[in-house]
Protein backbone atom coordinates (compact mmCIF):
# COMPACT_ATOMS: atom_id res chain seq x y z
CA UNK A 1 0.00 0.00 0.00
CA UNK A 2 2.89 2.47 1.12
CA UNK A 3 4.50 2.19 -2.42
CA UNK A 4 1.08 2.51 -4.05
CA UNK A 5 0.97 5.91 -2.41
CA UNK A 6 4.03 7.19 -2.82
CA UNK A 7 3.71 6.75 -6.59
CA UNK A 8 0.16 8.40 -6.35
CA UNK A 9 1.40 10.80 -4.14
CA UNK A 10 4.19 11.63 -6.35
CA UNK A 11 2.43 11.73 -10.06
CA UNK A 12 2.28 15.41 -10.80
CA UNK A 13 -1.38 17.10 -11.65
CA UNK A 14 -2.92 16.95 -15.05
CA UNK A 15 -3.84 20.34 -15.16
CA UNK A 16 -3.12 23.46 -12.49
CA UNK A 17 -4.84 26.64 -13.68
CA UNK A 18 -3.85 29.89 -11.55
CA UNK A 19 -5.68 32.77 -11.67
CA UNK A 20 -5.10 36.08 -9.96
CA UNK A 21 -8.02 38.35 -9.01
CA UNK A 22 -7.30 41.86 -10.75
CA UNK A 23 -9.75 43.95 -8.15
CA UNK A 24 -8.31 42.40 -4.96
CA UNK A 25 -5.65 40.22 -3.24
CA UNK A 26 -7.41 37.23 -4.20
CA UNK A 27 -5.63 34.09 -5.45
CA UNK A 28 -7.39 30.96 -7.07
CA UNK A 29 -6.07 27.54 -8.37
CA UNK A 30 -8.11 24.70 -9.97
CA UNK A 31 -6.02 21.52 -9.89
CA UNK A 32 -7.08 18.61 -11.76
CA UNK A 33 -5.25 15.25 -10.44
CA UNK A 34 -6.30 13.36 -13.71
CA UNK A 35 -8.88 13.67 -16.25
CA UNK A 36 -9.43 9.65 -15.88
CA UNK A 37 -12.76 8.95 -17.69
CA UNK A 38 -12.73 12.29 -19.60
CA UNK A 39 -13.99 14.59 -16.62
CA UNK A 40 -12.71 15.48 -13.43
CA UNK A 41 -14.82 16.45 -10.27
CA UNK A 42 -14.25 18.56 -6.90
CA UNK A 43 -15.62 20.90 -5.08
CA UNK A 44 -14.92 24.80 -4.43
CA UNK A 45 -13.31 26.44 -1.06
CA UNK A 46 -12.18 29.95 0.48
CA UNK A 47 -10.01 30.70 3.27
CA UNK A 48 -7.37 32.82 4.36
CA UNK A 49 -3.54 31.30 3.99
CA UNK A 50 -4.96 28.84 1.37
CA UNK A 51 -2.10 27.50 -0.71
CA UNK A 52 -1.74 25.30 -3.84
CA UNK A 53 -0.32 22.43 -1.92
CA UNK A 54 -3.66 22.21 -0.04
CA UNK A 55 -5.80 22.57 -3.36
CA UNK A 56 -3.60 19.66 -4.60
CA UNK A 57 -4.18 17.39 -1.89
CA UNK A 58 -7.59 18.03 -2.14
CA UNK A 59 -7.93 17.17 -5.64
CA UNK A 60 -5.63 13.92 -4.88
CA UNK A 61 -8.26 13.28 -2.18
CA UNK A 62 -11.43 13.45 -4.59
CA UNK A 63 -9.76 11.36 -6.93
CA UNK A 64 -9.92 8.37 -4.17
CA UNK A 65 -13.50 9.23 -3.03
CA UNK A 66 -14.54 8.54 -6.82
CA UNK A 67 -13.53 5.24 -6.22
CA UNK A 68 -16.53 5.12 -4.04
CA UNK A 69 -18.85 7.19 -4.91
CA UNK A 70 -18.35 7.13 -8.44
CA UNK A 71 -18.40 8.19 -11.22
CA UNK A 72 -15.11 6.57 -12.70
CA UNK A 73 -13.38 10.47 -13.18
CA UNK A 74 -10.47 12.21 -12.10
CA UNK A 75 -10.36 14.25 -8.80
CA UNK A 76 -10.25 17.61 -8.79
CA UNK A 77 -10.21 20.61 -6.46
CA UNK A 78 -10.83 24.84 -6.87
CA UNK A 79 -9.12 26.91 -4.08
CA UNK A 80 -9.49 30.46 -3.13
CA UNK A 81 -6.82 32.62 -0.95
CA UNK A 82 -9.51 35.03 0.62
CA UNK A 83 -11.06 35.69 3.30
CA UNK A 84 -14.71 34.80 3.20
CA UNK A 85 -16.04 37.32 5.81
CA UNK A 86 -14.82 39.97 3.79
CA UNK A 87 -17.55 41.94 1.79
CA UNK A 88 -15.85 41.39 -1.52
CA UNK A 89 -16.69 37.82 -1.64
CA UNK A 90 -19.48 37.50 -3.94
CA UNK A 91 -17.71 39.85 -6.61
CA UNK A 92 -14.01 37.53 -6.24
CA UNK A 93 -16.83 34.44 -6.82
CA UNK A 94 -18.12 36.32 -9.85
CA UNK A 95 -14.55 36.79 -11.38
CA UNK A 96 -13.37 33.51 -10.24
CA UNK A 97 -16.22 31.09 -12.10
CA UNK A 98 -16.35 33.45 -14.99
CA UNK A 99 -12.44 32.72 -15.18
CA UNK A 100 -13.01 28.53 -15.07
CA UNK A 101 -16.07 28.80 -16.89
CA UNK A 102 -13.94 27.06 -20.12
CA UNK A 103 -12.88 23.97 -17.68
CA UNK A 104 -16.59 24.20 -16.13
CA UNK A 105 -18.19 23.38 -19.49
CA UNK A 106 -15.54 20.73 -20.81
CA UNK A 107 -14.00 18.59 -18.70
CA UNK A 108 -14.25 19.90 -14.60
CA UNK A 109 -17.15 19.70 -12.59
CA UNK A 110 -17.30 21.70 -9.13
CA UNK A 111 -19.90 22.46 -6.35
CA UNK A 112 -20.03 23.94 -2.34
CA UNK A 113 -17.09 23.31 0.18
CA UNK A 114 -15.81 25.49 2.76
CA UNK A 115 -17.01 28.84 3.18
CA UNK A 116 -18.75 28.22 -0.50
CA UNK A 117 -22.28 27.71 -0.45
CA UNK A 118 -23.63 25.57 -3.02
CA UNK A 119 -26.63 26.53 -3.79
CA UNK A 120 -26.40 30.49 -2.55
CA UNK A 121 -23.37 31.09 -4.61
CA UNK A 122 -21.94 28.34 -6.96
CA UNK A 123 -25.33 27.17 -8.66
CA UNK A 124 -26.39 30.78 -9.01
CA UNK A 125 -22.88 32.17 -10.33
CA UNK A 126 -21.75 29.72 -12.59
CA UNK A 127 -25.06 30.36 -14.03
CA UNK A 128 -24.45 33.96 -14.78
CA UNK A 129 -21.23 32.95 -16.31
CA UNK A 130 -22.64 30.84 -18.59
CA UNK A 131 -22.27 27.28 -17.48
CA UNK A 132 -25.69 25.47 -17.20
CA UNK A 133 -24.99 23.61 -13.80
CA UNK A 134 -21.22 23.63 -12.01
CA UNK A 135 -20.92 19.60 -13.12
CA UNK A 136 -22.07 20.58 -17.01
CA UNK A 137 -18.28 19.82 -17.41
CA UNK A 138 -18.40 15.96 -16.20
CA UNK A 139 -21.48 15.26 -18.40
CA UNK A 140 -19.39 16.56 -20.96
CA UNK A 141 -16.24 14.99 -20.70
CA UNK A 142 -17.09 11.34 -19.11
CA UNK A 143 -21.21 10.85 -20.08
CA UNK A 144 -21.06 12.68 -23.38
CA UNK A 145 -24.84 12.49 -22.88
CA UNK A 146 -27.37 13.51 -26.40
CA UNK A 147 -28.34 16.91 -25.83
CA UNK A 148 -31.62 15.57 -24.38
CA UNK A 149 -30.16 13.50 -22.36
CA UNK A 150 -28.16 16.09 -20.85
CA UNK A 151 -30.94 18.26 -20.32
CA UNK A 152 -32.64 15.71 -18.69
CA UNK A 153 -29.84 14.74 -16.38
CA UNK A 154 -28.86 18.44 -15.37
CA UNK A 155 -32.64 18.96 -14.46
CA UNK A 156 -32.30 15.92 -12.14
CA UNK A 157 -29.04 17.92 -10.49
CA UNK A 158 -30.54 20.79 -10.19
CA UNK A 159 -33.90 19.69 -8.64
CA UNK A 160 -32.33 16.68 -6.64
CA UNK A 161 -29.50 18.99 -4.60
CA UNK A 162 -31.35 21.38 -3.51
CA UNK A 163 -34.26 19.79 -2.70
CA UNK A 164 -36.05 20.53 0.06
CA UNK A 165 -36.40 17.46 2.69
CA UNK A 166 -39.98 16.60 3.30
CA UNK A 167 -39.49 13.20 5.12
CA UNK A 168 -39.71 13.42 8.96
CA UNK A 169 -37.38 11.63 9.53
CA UNK A 170 -34.87 12.89 7.81
CA UNK A 171 -35.49 16.56 8.22
CA UNK A 172 -34.88 18.42 11.59
CA UNK A 173 -37.92 20.30 11.26
CA UNK A 174 -39.72 20.02 8.04
CA UNK A 175 -41.15 23.82 8.57
CA UNK A 176 -37.52 25.26 7.91
CA UNK A 177 -36.75 23.77 4.31
CA UNK A 178 -33.68 21.70 5.01
CA UNK A 179 -31.99 20.49 1.54
CA UNK A 180 -30.45 17.35 0.69
CA UNK A 181 -27.32 19.46 0.12
CA UNK A 182 -27.58 20.89 3.89
CA UNK A 183 -27.70 17.23 5.19
CA UNK A 184 -26.57 14.39 2.85
CA UNK A 185 -22.57 15.09 3.55
CA UNK A 186 -23.26 14.42 8.01
CA UNK A 187 -25.88 11.78 7.57
CA UNK A 188 -23.16 9.69 5.90
CA UNK A 189 -21.05 10.24 8.54
CA UNK A 190 -23.35 8.95 11.01
CA UNK A 191 -24.21 6.02 8.48
CA UNK A 192 -20.63 5.23 8.13
CA UNK A 193 -20.71 4.61 12.13
CA UNK A 194 -23.72 2.54 12.29
CA UNK A 195 -22.60 0.21 8.99
CA UNK A 196 -19.49 -0.39 11.10
CA UNK A 197 -20.64 -1.77 13.94
CA UNK A 198 -23.36 -4.06 12.33
CA UNK A 199 -20.45 -5.17 9.58
CA UNK A 200 -17.51 -5.49 11.95
CA UNK A 201 -19.70 -6.32 15.02
CA UNK A 202 -21.51 -4.07 18.07
CA UNK A 203 -24.00 -1.51 17.61
CA UNK A 204 -24.12 2.09 17.91
CA UNK A 205 -27.03 2.40 20.04
CA UNK A 206 -25.91 3.60 23.54
CA UNK A 207 -22.49 4.23 22.76
CA UNK A 208 -20.89 8.22 23.44
CA UNK A 209 -19.79 10.05 20.68
CA UNK A 210 -17.63 13.47 20.23
CA UNK A 211 -18.71 15.45 17.50
CA UNK A 212 -15.59 18.22 16.14
CA UNK A 213 -17.31 21.30 14.46
CA UNK A 214 -20.63 22.19 14.33
CA UNK A 215 -21.32 23.41 10.73
CA UNK A 216 -22.73 21.58 7.88
CA UNK A 217 -21.35 18.13 8.18
CA UNK A 218 -21.03 18.54 12.29
CA UNK A 219 -24.52 19.74 12.69
CA UNK A 220 -25.88 16.95 10.94
CA UNK A 221 -23.73 14.12 12.31
CA UNK A 222 -24.65 14.76 15.74
CA UNK A 223 -28.35 14.54 14.81
CA UNK A 224 -28.25 11.53 12.87
CA UNK A 225 -26.22 9.82 15.47
CA UNK A 226 -28.51 10.90 18.22
CA UNK A 227 -31.22 9.81 15.84
CA UNK A 228 -30.16 6.42 15.75
CA UNK A 229 -29.56 6.05 19.13
CA UNK A 230 -25.84 6.84 20.28
CA UNK A 231 -25.13 9.58 23.02
CA UNK A 232 -23.48 12.65 22.24
CA UNK A 233 -21.42 13.62 24.99
CA UNK A 234 -19.44 16.55 23.70
CA UNK A 235 -19.06 18.92 20.69
CA UNK A 236 -16.27 21.16 20.08
CA UNK A 237 -16.89 24.29 17.62
CA UNK A 238 -14.54 26.83 16.67
CA UNK A 239 -16.13 29.41 19.44
CA UNK A 240 -16.86 27.18 22.01
CA UNK A 241 -18.72 23.55 23.06
CA UNK A 242 -20.66 21.87 25.45
CA UNK A 243 -20.44 18.63 27.23
CA UNK A 244 -22.53 16.05 28.81
CA UNK A 245 -21.11 13.42 30.48
CA UNK A 246 -24.02 11.07 30.79
CA UNK A 247 -24.95 12.11 26.90
CA UNK A 248 -27.39 14.91 25.62
CA UNK A 249 -30.83 13.63 24.36
CA UNK A 250 -31.65 13.21 21.07
CA UNK A 251 -34.39 16.09 21.44
CA UNK A 252 -31.13 18.45 22.96
CA UNK A 253 -29.11 17.59 20.17
CA UNK A 254 -31.90 18.78 17.62
CA UNK A 255 -32.78 21.89 19.25
CA UNK A 256 -28.83 23.05 19.28
CA UNK A 257 -29.08 22.07 15.12
CA UNK A 258 -32.11 23.85 15.08
CA UNK A 259 -30.68 26.73 16.78
CA UNK A 260 -27.09 27.61 15.81
CA UNK A 261 -26.16 30.58 14.28
CA UNK A 262 -25.47 30.22 10.34
CA UNK A 263 -22.52 26.92 10.72
CA UNK A 264 -21.66 27.97 14.47
CA UNK A 265 -22.78 26.25 17.75
CA UNK A 266 -25.10 28.21 20.00
CA UNK A 267 -26.11 26.90 23.73
CA UNK A 268 -26.78 28.68 26.72
CA UNK A 269 -24.61 26.37 28.16
CA UNK A 270 -21.72 26.90 25.95
CA UNK A 271 -18.07 26.70 27.39
CA UNK A 272 -15.23 28.46 25.95
CA UNK A 273 -13.15 26.78 23.53
CA UNK A 274 -9.95 27.18 26.09
CA UNK A 275 -11.56 25.11 28.79
CA UNK A 276 -13.70 22.50 26.47
CA UNK A 277 -10.10 21.67 24.29
CA UNK A 278 -8.63 21.36 27.43
CA UNK A 279 -11.21 18.84 28.58
CA UNK A 280 -13.07 17.14 25.47
CA UNK A 281 -10.28 15.09 24.39
CA UNK A 282 -10.70 13.19 27.91
CA UNK A 283 -14.16 12.48 27.86
CA UNK A 284 -14.80 8.51 27.65
CA UNK A 285 -16.56 8.42 24.30
CA UNK A 286 -16.31 5.50 21.86
CA UNK A 287 -17.10 7.17 18.43
CA UNK A 288 -14.97 10.17 17.76
CA UNK A 289 -16.72 11.99 14.29
CA UNK A 290 -14.54 15.03 13.01
CA UNK A 291 -15.76 17.16 11.11
CA UNK A 292 -14.53 20.52 11.21
CA UNK A 293 -11.04 21.86 8.97
CA UNK A 294 -8.67 19.96 7.77
CA UNK A 295 -5.13 18.27 9.57
CA UNK A 296 -6.60 20.02 12.66
CA UNK A 297 -6.32 17.16 15.09
CA UNK A 298 -3.13 16.21 17.20
CA UNK A 299 -1.66 13.19 18.10
CA UNK A 300 -1.76 14.01 21.85
CA UNK A 301 -5.53 14.74 21.25
CA UNK A 302 -6.16 11.29 19.47
CA UNK A 303 -3.71 9.35 22.44
CA UNK A 304 -5.86 10.97 25.37
CA UNK A 305 -9.51 10.04 23.62
CA UNK A 306 -8.06 6.27 22.60
CA UNK A 307 -7.28 6.41 26.71
CA UNK A 308 -10.26 6.98 27.44
CA UNK A 309 -12.06 4.06 24.96
CA UNK A 310 -12.22 5.52 21.76
CA UNK A 311 -13.32 2.09 19.17
CA UNK A 312 -14.36 3.85 15.90
CA UNK A 313 -13.69 8.04 14.40
CA UNK A 314 -15.65 8.56 11.29
CA UNK A 315 -14.20 11.50 9.03
CA UNK A 316 -16.22 14.28 8.07
CA UNK A 317 -13.37 15.93 7.58
CA UNK A 318 -10.98 15.70 4.50
CA UNK A 319 -7.43 14.71 6.55
CA UNK A 320 -8.58 15.48 9.70
CA UNK A 321 -5.15 14.86 11.25
CA UNK A 322 -2.67 17.17 11.73
CA UNK A 323 -0.17 15.47 9.31
CA UNK A 324 1.85 17.44 6.30
CA UNK A 325 1.79 14.63 4.17
CA UNK A 326 -0.99 14.42 1.27
CA UNK A 327 -2.69 11.15 3.03
CA UNK A 328 -1.25 8.99 5.29
CA UNK A 329 1.10 11.03 7.48
CA UNK A 330 2.12 9.74 11.00
CA UNK A 331 -0.65 10.48 12.86
CA UNK A 332 -3.08 8.60 10.78
CA UNK A 333 -1.05 5.96 10.37
CA UNK A 334 -0.65 5.46 13.99
CA UNK A 335 -4.65 5.57 14.67
CA UNK A 336 -5.40 3.80 12.29
CA UNK A 337 -3.19 0.65 13.86
CA UNK A 338 -4.88 1.29 17.32
CA UNK A 339 -8.59 1.73 16.32
CA UNK A 340 -10.98 1.92 13.80
CA UNK A 341 -10.40 4.81 11.24
CA UNK A 342 -13.21 4.90 8.76
CA UNK A 343 -11.31 7.05 6.18
CA UNK A 344 -12.84 10.45 4.82
CA UNK A 345 -13.30 8.81 1.45
CA UNK A 346 -15.71 6.41 2.76
CA UNK A 347 -17.43 8.58 5.41
CA UNK A 348 -17.99 12.24 3.81
CA UNK A 349 -18.49 10.49 -0.26
CA UNK A 350 -22.21 11.56 0.76
CA UNK A 351 -22.42 14.29 -1.41
CA UNK A 352 -20.10 12.81 -4.50
CA UNK A 353 -22.57 10.69 -4.18
CA UNK A 354 -25.61 12.63 -4.64
CA UNK A 355 -23.91 14.20 -7.76
CA UNK A 356 -23.33 10.95 -9.39
CA UNK A 357 -26.71 9.52 -8.31
CA UNK A 358 -28.46 12.59 -10.05
CA UNK A 359 -26.29 12.12 -12.89
CA UNK A 360 -27.53 8.87 -14.12
CA UNK A 361 -30.91 8.19 -16.05
CA UNK A 362 -34.11 8.94 -14.56
CA UNK A 363 -33.83 8.01 -11.12
CA UNK A 364 -36.48 8.25 -8.38
CA UNK A 365 -36.10 11.59 -6.89
CA UNK A 366 -37.42 11.00 -2.87
CA UNK A 367 -35.46 11.73 0.00
CA UNK A 368 -35.76 7.79 1.12
CA UNK A 369 -33.97 7.08 -2.18
CA UNK A 370 -31.47 9.71 -2.40
CA UNK A 371 -31.06 8.99 1.21
CA UNK A 372 -30.61 5.40 0.73
CA UNK A 373 -28.59 4.89 -2.11
CA UNK A 374 -25.49 7.11 -0.01
CA UNK A 375 -25.71 5.22 2.90
CA UNK A 376 -25.75 1.46 0.72
CA UNK A 377 -22.80 3.20 -1.38
CA UNK A 378 -21.42 3.52 2.51
CA UNK A 379 -22.12 -0.01 3.28
CA UNK A 380 -20.41 -1.45 0.04
CA UNK A 381 -17.28 0.46 0.65
CA UNK A 382 -17.27 -0.77 4.17
CA UNK A 383 -18.07 -4.88 3.24
CA UNK A 384 -15.28 -4.91 0.49
CA UNK A 385 -12.84 -3.82 3.05
CA UNK A 386 -13.79 -6.28 5.56
CA UNK A 387 -13.62 -8.82 2.81
CA UNK A 388 -10.11 -8.20 2.31
CA UNK A 389 -9.29 -7.86 6.28
CA UNK A 390 -11.57 -8.63 8.56
CA UNK A 391 -9.39 -6.72 11.50
CA UNK A 392 -10.56 -3.83 12.88
CA UNK A 393 -7.75 -1.67 13.10
CA UNK A 394 -5.82 -0.91 10.00
CA UNK A 395 -9.50 0.13 8.17
CA UNK A 396 -8.17 2.85 6.42
CA UNK A 397 -4.94 1.22 5.28
CA UNK A 398 -7.16 -2.04 3.67
CA UNK A 399 -9.74 0.53 2.05
CA UNK A 400 -6.30 2.85 0.74
CA UNK A 401 -5.35 -0.37 -0.96
CA UNK A 402 -8.27 -1.31 -2.75
CA UNK A 403 -8.78 1.97 -4.08
CA UNK A 404 -5.49 2.74 -4.94
CA UNK A 405 -5.05 -0.44 -7.22
CA UNK A 406 -7.89 1.04 -9.36
CA UNK A 407 -5.99 4.18 -9.79
CA UNK A 408 -2.41 3.65 -9.85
Amino acid sequence: MKELLKRYEEKQPEVVFNWKDPETEAEGWTVINSLRGGAAGGGTRMRKGLDKYEVTSLAKTMEVKFTVSGPAIGGAKSGINFDPQDPRKKGVLERWYKAVAPLLKNYYGTGGDLNVDEIHEVIPITEDSGVWHPQEGVFNGHFKPTEADKINRIGQLRHGVIKVLEDKNLSPDITRKYTVADMITGYGVAEAVRHYYDIYGGTVVGKRAVVQGFGNVGSAAAYYLAQMGAKVVGIIDRVGGVIKEEGFSFEEIQEMFLNKDGNTLVSENMIPFEEINERVWNLPCEIFAPCAASRLITQDQINSMIKSGLEVISCGANVPFADKEIFFGPIMEDTDKKVSLIPDFISNCGMARVFAYFMERRVEMTDQAIFEDTSNTIKKALQRTHAKSAAKTQISETAFEIALKELV
